[in-house]
């Protein structure tokens, strides 16, 4: 089950991005956290999660409500090292390198495999084994609308976003920062139209189908 909350250090309101709470899956081999994607340790992210953004940053707040401040010698190590622990489901059809194993994957697999790392240019940020280069990118989303109020959030500019792991994606819908697209189809759908890629109906397929082998 997945769920959303808003960014707490934006302001004002309707300013304020619904950001989706990501899988906690394999976070080891990532680089970036927060919301702002500012925290460069899972050790940092968990300590400042604890000491601001369960209340919204305000510490008069969290004073009220009996903020318990971890210590970092001890909890907040200890968290990170079981966080660490939790690798990337099972994926039988992937080699040693991360790529698809020919003897074990269907031809749309395969196909998908060969569109992502060439016409729909999907590798340029998504590297194997681990389908992440632990670095943010700028979209250009805003390219494609206007700024206004869309069921009480703006429609604003992203900015850079996180790029996050696809291994195990199929497991952790909805997906993008702020949980925007439901499935892997409605995904490849929207990079289409980002990225200006002119997939045709069978090359989303056979690129959902390799995503979900992942």
């Amino acid at each position: 089950m997945k769920t959303h909350h808003l960014v707490g250090d934006i302001r004002p309101q309707e300013f304020r991005h619904r950001i989706e709470t990501p899988t906690l899956r394999g976070v080891n081999v990532q680089r970036l956290f927060g919301s702002q994607r500012a925290l460069k340790t899972v050790e940092d992210f968990t300590e400042f999660e604890q000491r601001a953004a369960y209340f919204d940053g305000d510490q008069c707040m969290a004073a009220k409500k009996g903020v318990n401040v971890l210590e970092r010698g001890t909890q907040v190590h200890f968290m990170a090292e079981f966080l660490a622990l939790l690798d990337f489901p099972p994926a039988p059809k992937l080699n040693i390198y991360g790529e698809l194993d020919s003897t074990k994957a269907d031809a749309s697999e395969l196909r998908g495999e060969s569109l992502f790392n060439g016409k729909a240019r999907c590798v340029a940020c998504h590297t194997a084994p681990y389908y992440t280069d632990n670095s943010m990118h700028n979209l250009q989303a805003e390219r494609f609308y206007k700024l206004e109020l869309v069921n009480g959030m703006m429609m604003a500019h992203d900015g850079a976003i996180k790029t996050f792991p696809l291994r195990g994606i199929k497991d952790s819908p909805p997906y993008l920062h702020d949980g925007r697209c439901f499935t892997l189809e409605d995904t490849v759908e929207y990079f289409n139209l980002i990225q200006q890629l002119h997939l045709t109906p069978p090359e989303k397929q056979d690129l959902v189908a390799f995503l979900r082998a992942l």
